[in-house]
């Protein structure tokens, strides 16, 4: 019995050892895996950014709160030709799926979670949407707290396609060619947990903490998905509501410009999308974008 019980012993703590390797980044004392807190099916790892193929619309994928910084940009129901995504839902139903994917993400959070959303302020396609206002309000009712908005200007009024009531006071159409940023928060705003270690500069602090932003979009071409947004927005995102060493989730990857932003920035990237050519376009512009930093030596 004691021979028996000894063998046992040595082969459970090789395999819990060769586990923490594969599956955890030691300064986060974060563990994905299969095991672990995520049941999607893992594409792309490096050491400091996560990818997953699946779905945000799927409550069960993560398993314990994990995330300190969400930045992302939803779909926007404006017809978008995405490989996986209806682009085109009845105004209510796409409001639906922005609950079930929102209240993932509160579901997933940490306490003292921001989340930094990218949306449009309105819409006139099938009809003048108050998409901002709407968004925000099912974001509050499910829990998120309101902390405030960042305009984001991108100087590009050349999209516009309809005018109404053309130089006539008829029926005009008044169309702001500036997106939302807002910014949310979980249960407290104030920060006092993680590396407490802030790597903003003064004049980037106070140029960012004006909610005015204005900075050009991203080219489709150059990137080779529909709807890129600019490395600029995680960048600033990430540098004024995050610390070193934060993780950052995005539930709707892309191209993948967040995972790089945060990676760059000696944050810890993890990354979402129901798309595998999407996946596919994230793994290959991190090979070619990220630097290589090790978590354990920063």
């Amino acid at each position: 019995m004691q021979r028996k019980k000894s063998n046992i012993k040595p082969k459970k703590k090789s395999t819990e050892k060769k586990k923490k390797e594969l599956y955890s980044f030691t300064d986060n004392n974060l563990i994905l895996s299969d095991k672990g807190i995520c049941k999607g099916n893992e594409y792309y790892r490096n050491e400091k950014i996560i990818l997953f193929h699946g779905d945000s619309l799927d409550i069960n994928l993560f398993n314990i709160p994990f995330i300190d910084l969400i930045v992302t940009s939803p779909p926007y129901n404006l017809g978008i030709d995405y490989n996986s995504n209806d682009d085109e839902l009845s105004y209510e139903d796409y409001l639906k799926f922005s609950k079930k994917w929102i209240r993932n993400c509160f579901k997933w959070s940490k306490k003292q979670a921001r989340f930094l959303l990218n949306i449009p302020l309105d819409k006139n396609k099938g009809g003048q949407r108050s998409v901002g206002a709407d968004i925000t309000k099912i974001a509050q009712d499910i829990g998120w707290k309101y902390h405030s908005t960042i305009i984001w200007n991108e100087g590009n009024i050349s999209r516009r396609t309809a005018w109404g009531s053309w130089m006539s006071a008829s029926a005009p159409y008044v169309i702001a060619p500036v997106e939302l940023i807002l910014v949310l928060y979980k249960d407290d705003w104030k920060k006092t947990l993680g590396t407490k270690k802030s790597d903003i500069n003064k004049n980037n602090f106070m140029d960012w903490t004006n909610g005015l932003w204005t900075f050009n979009g991203e080219s489709k071409k150059k990137i080779g998905h529909p709807a890129p947004f600019p490395r600029e927005l995680p960048y600033r995102c990430i540098k004024l509501f995050s610390y070193v060493n934060d993780i950052v989730f995005d539930p709707f990857v892309g191209s993948g410009t967040t995972l790089i932003e945060a990676a760059n920035n000696d944050r810890i990237g993890i990354g979402l999308d129901i798309d595998k050519n999407y996946c596919e376009l994230t793994k290959k512009r991190i090979l070619k974008e990220v630097r290589t930093i090790n978590f354990k030596n920063a």
